[in-house]
């Protein structure tokens, strides 16, 4: 087998930035990790295992990082003064889809440790306090590769109306990322045939195909976004984030981060914990993880979330194409996932049949909001009938394609350029063989796609070393988790409260990816009061 991912993960990896944005802003519909064995007793997984206890052999080398230890803090050197003197001049958004959203550009430098060289600009928004306001709240909806500008077309929808009427909500695309210098590699015909490789797993023909994709992915990359590429790491947009802090007038950064957007925020409090405001954590991320512990996390949280959904779907009576145990209901989607590999099927453009990657990413991203699962009861029994148009239809929410066939964001790119710098992983290929084994034997529905080591093609090597952050200083940040999160396990929110000097961990108990906007009132009500009172939460409230 081979060490590069199979295809199924490519097109897994290609759905996944857009699905946070989307569960939500209440149209719904996806996120993306890899290992280390779950812990027995905190009905978790991958909950900060090390490569070391997990039995995982060496990690890929780590390049230099422009951005993580600079010898000053730039906002007091005056060698970064024009960047953070900057103020945003807000105007008319060219391209979005509320009449409410202001757009503006940030310089920042291209790589933090020479402010003197090459600079590139970041599209940033802002929707103004419906209220009073006077503050502003900095947002980012996850991906990695997910458009903080997009999301804020969704705003009633996601962030309630007390919080928007105390802020000015503000996000930006981050570098790499839609409209911020982004990372332009496969035109959108080369995306979509990207997303609909398939081959039968463990096949001759699945080593060829992923290989194929993962060179072809790299060497495009490379040749039209080379220069690009070294300094898209996360620390780097942490330092970004201080920049916007300063433009837009505030002495703290006041945070709301959803999946990934944890991470950035988590990496941001760690560089300057003395600026941390009003933070909130949400469908966290564990930084101590390499990328085989986060996708061998995800795919055993996309296992049980396929089972719980498959139990509903039992539950819900005749409307369920699913017949008897819950086990017998998994073989039943494993056989029609099988059978989708094999015979595509037919939708209504005759050039795009539904093939078997297309068929899983429908089914994960209906996983990240279970108020989406009686959709994918009506599709997957459209597609057991035959008819693949409603799953495609799904797949191409998820990916953010558009009905002229373009891609409205790079976010299918975005998300491996910032992951391959961010987590490394391992590189012996026996040992990823086993390891991509297991997965598919512990996890038999989805474990498959959770794979191999993507970025040992790409071409600059990972940046940063899984580590604890600890944020010391910072003062309280609320944490959360949900219980049944198949794309950011309740572990990982466990374990970052745990690094974190001063954390509040709120738990819901539910399925779906993230928390705030879902949870029927109970977070939302102490978020709200955090954020526009400084309402402290009572650390370990679950509901």
């Amino acid at each position: 087998m081979s060490s590069t991912p199979r295809p199924r993960l490519l097109a897994r990896l290609a759905a996944a930035s857009a699905a946070a944005m989307l569960a939500l802003s209440g149209c719904t519909l996806l996120d993306g990790g890899g290992s280390g064995d779950a812990p027995a007793d905190d009905g978790g997984t991958g909950g900060g295992a090390t490569a070391d206890t997990a039995g995982q052999p060496g990690l890929q080398e780590l390049g230099d990082s422009h951005a993580d230890d600079l010898p000053t803090d730039p906002a007091e050197d005056p060698a970064y003064a024009a960047f953070y003197d900057q103020r945003i001049q807000w105007g008319v958004c060219e391209d979005v889809r509320s009449a409410d959203i202001s757009c503006g550009t940030i310089t920042v430098p291209i790589a933090w440790d020479d402010p003197e060289g090459e600079t590139i600009e970041l599209a940033v928004a802002s929707v103004e306090a419906s209220g009073k306001g006077g503050r502003s709240l900095v947002t980012n909806p996850g991906g990695p590769g997910g458009s903080g500008i997009n999301f804020l077309e969704y705003l009633p929808y996601a962030i309630a109306p007390e919080v928007r009427q105390a802020f000015d909500i503000v996000s930006f695309d981050p570098r790499g990322v839609g409209r911020s210098a982004p990372v332009e590699c496969l035109d959108d015909e080369e995306i979509d045939e990207l997303r609909a490789a398939t081959a039968e797993a463990g096949s001759a023909e699945a080593d060829e195909l992923s290989a194929e994709w993962s060179t072809r992915l790299a060497e495009s990359c490379e040749q039209t976004s080379g220069e690009i590429l070294p300094y898209l790491d996360t620390w780097s947009s942490a330092r970004d984030m201080d920049v916007l802090r300063a433009a837009v007038g505030a002495e703290e950064l006041d945070y709301l981060g959803f999946s990934y957007g944890t991470y950035l925020g988590s990496s941001y409090a760690e560089l300057y914990p003395d600026r941390v405001g009003r933070f909130v954590l949400d469908g966290a991320m564990d930084p101590t993880l390499t990328m085989d512990e986060l996708g061998a996390g995800q795919a055993e949280g996309f296992d049980k979330a396929a089972r719980a959904f498959l139990s509903d779907c039992l539950a819900s009576g005749d409307d369920c194409p699913f017949k008897g145990t819950e086990d017998e209901a998994v073989e039943q989607l494993i056989s029609f996932f099988d059978s989708v590999d094999a015979h595509p099927l037919p939708t209504s453009d005759p050039d795009r049949p539904l093939t078997g990657s297309l068929a899983r990413a429908a089914v994960l991203s209906l996983l990240y909001a279970d108020s989406n699962w009686t959709t994918g009861y009506e599709a997957l029994t459209d597609a057991m009938n035959g008819d693949g148009d409603l799953l495609l239809t799904i797949a191409d929410l998820s990916a953010e394609r558009e009905d002229d066939a373009t891609y409205r964001t790079n976010s299918t790119v975005a998300i491996s350029a910032i992951n391959c710098l961010d987590h490394p992983g391992a590189t012996d290929e026996q040992w990823l063989e086993d390891e991509a084994e297991r997965l598919a034997t512990d996890y038999p529905i989805f474990g498959a796609d959770f794979g191999g080591n993507g970025c040992l093609d790409w071409p600059v090597p990972p940046l940063r070393e899984p580590a604890p952050i600890a944020a010391e200083g910072a003062g309280p940040i609320v944490v959360i988790g949900t219980t049944g999160d198949p794309a950011t396990p309740y572990a990982w929110a466990q374990s970052l409260a745990d690094q974190l000097d001063d954390s509040v961990l709120l738990t819901f108990e539910g399925n779906g990816h993230t928390a705030y906007g879902r949870s029927g009132g109970c977070i939302e009500g102490q978020v709200n009061a955090f954020l526009v009172d400084g309402t402290v939460p009572e650390d370990g409230l679950t509901c």
